[in-house]
């Protein structure tokens, strides 16, 4: 596995004086919010606390990775923060190109579940996210890493995956919404499903599944809500690595309403395994495999090298803000 850019020493320097400028790439695809209005309400909160921005608008995901790149090299020019605003997939694919760099990263969520957003506190509502951006204090948040890619909220293999992509066809259909995931979940846990045949090493420990899906979660908030509270042995983050046993359609509905409630931690098809570092080998060796990172599709080399990396991003969070620990 590579070596994490984010150890070179600029990493750890980083120094807020509270007149930077905001460099902040806009996905205008993501969020419920009309596009112009959310710039409209950025601009007016910069101005009004005399704080320079600059908004570098993209229409589609895959200009993202171009237009974080050119917010990291004005901000290094200026000693700027770069921030993403919009969904867990827009901030993805602007953090890849802030860790390591030695500039603040800041969020302002526009998305639907807005995951990583919520578990540090930073509000959905863009005006007075904007006013806590600006009087920000500065934590660095670990991040979970599979094979070259980081990710702030999870990294899943299996049916997840074909989950994601048809929430996002009825999106594209019926609009953005929880009900629409929720509704497309259940169309898609309805069909037939492959199961996967993988061997897990981690910790000394070599641990075949055979599961449906394997889900990798770096976010405290998604484990609470579905009901995961898995005690690790000390004080370092860790990933949680969650599965299912092999199961029929009716089954897989349960557990999808045991998350629902809160109460998947009580199902006894789950397997929850706490890890710092996982090798993921998928039987007959596939080279490749579609694996969903904070929701955006891609497909990775085999052997998936799972890793957190331990405080690696500086994250404006607001003062006032008590983030969930971390699992």
């Amino acid at each position: 596995m590579p070596s994490s850019p984010a150890a070179s020493p600029s990493a750890r320097s980083v120094q807020l004086t509270g007149a930077e400028t905001l460099f902040m790439v806009m996905n205008s695809g993501s969020g419920r919010r009309n596009c112009e209005a959310t710039q409209q309400a950025i601009r007016a909160a910069c101005a009004e606390a005399g704080r320079q921005c600059e908004l570098i608008v993209v229409d589609r995901g895959a200009d993202l990775p171009g237009a974080a790149a050119r917010a990291v090299r004005m901000a290094r020019q200026t000693s700027g923060v770069v921030v993403a605003v919009g969904g867990d997939g827009t901030l993805n694919a602007v953090c890849q190109a802030v860790v390591g760099q030695g500039i603040p990263f800041g969020v302002l969520p526009q998305g639907t579940f807005n995951y990583f957003g919520r578990t540090h506190g930073i509000s959905q509502d863009t005006e007075q996210a904007v006013h806590e951006l600006l009087s920000a204090r500065l934590e660095y948040v670990s991040l979970g890493r599979v094979n070259d890619r980081y990710f702030l909220v999870n990294a899943s293999l299996g049916l997840y995956p074909r989950l994601l992509e048809d929430r996002e066809l009825y999106k594209q259909r019926f609009g953005r919404s929880r009900w629409v995931a929720l509704l497309s979940a259940l169309v898609t846990l309805a069909r037939a499903h492959r199961q996967l045949d993988i061997q897990l090493d981690h910790g000394g420990r070599h641990q075949r599944l055979r599961t449906p899906t394997l889900v990798v979660c770096n976010n405290p908030l998604q484990l609470q809500q579905i009901g995961i509270d898995p005690e690790p042995a000390d004080d370092r983050d860790h990933l949680i690595a969650l599965a299912s046993r092999p199961v029929g359609t009716g089954a897989l509905y349960l557990l999808l309403l045991q998350g629902m409630l809160s109460r998947m931690g009580e199902a006894e098809n789950v397997i929850s395994i706490c890890f710092e570092n996982m090798t993921t080998y998928l039987g007959n060796r596939p080279r490749w495999v579609k694996v969903a990172v904070d929701g955006e599709i891609l497909r990775m080399r085999t052997p998936l090298q799972f890793s957190i990396e331990q405080q690696v991003l500086p994250l404006l969070i607001p003062r006032t803000a008590e983030p969930l620990e971390h699992p």
